[in-house]
């Protein structure tokens, strides 16, 4: 399915129609779609829900284990049609990345 989602996930992104639809039926079956980058030094978590009044919101809480106390948390709102956007501006839709790249990637520019 992963690789269906890809290819689905880069024709949608030609519409705003198409693109809303299709994230609206990816978060209908998946509800939240999480991720993490650690490299022993720095840690990130995201996580993308759709909410039908906020659109996208992405939380993302990052840290150190060297220095930093506590872990800082954002939370970021993004309509869909500026997260297509901002795939599309940041050249995202590259075909070796998947939707869970994206969202990760978009996380780190937005917050």
């Amino acid at each position: 399915m992963a690789v269906a989602t890809q290819a689905q996930f880069k024709e949608a992104l030609g519409s705003e129609e198409k693109f809303n639809e299709f994230i609206s039926d990816y978060f209908k079956s998946h509800k939240v779609l999480t991720g993490n980058y650690d490299d022993g030094i720095y840690f990130e978590n995201w996580q993308v829900h759709l909410d039908s009044e906020e659109g996208l919101v992405i939380t993302l809480v990052t840290g150190s284990y060297t220095g930093q106390a506590f872990p800082i948390k954002d939370t970021e709102h993004l309509s869909v049609e500026d997260f297509r956007q901002l795939i599309l501006n940041k050249k995202f839709a590259d075909k070796s990345k998947s939707l869970s790249d994206v969202f990760h990637m978009a996380a780190d520019t937005i917050a």
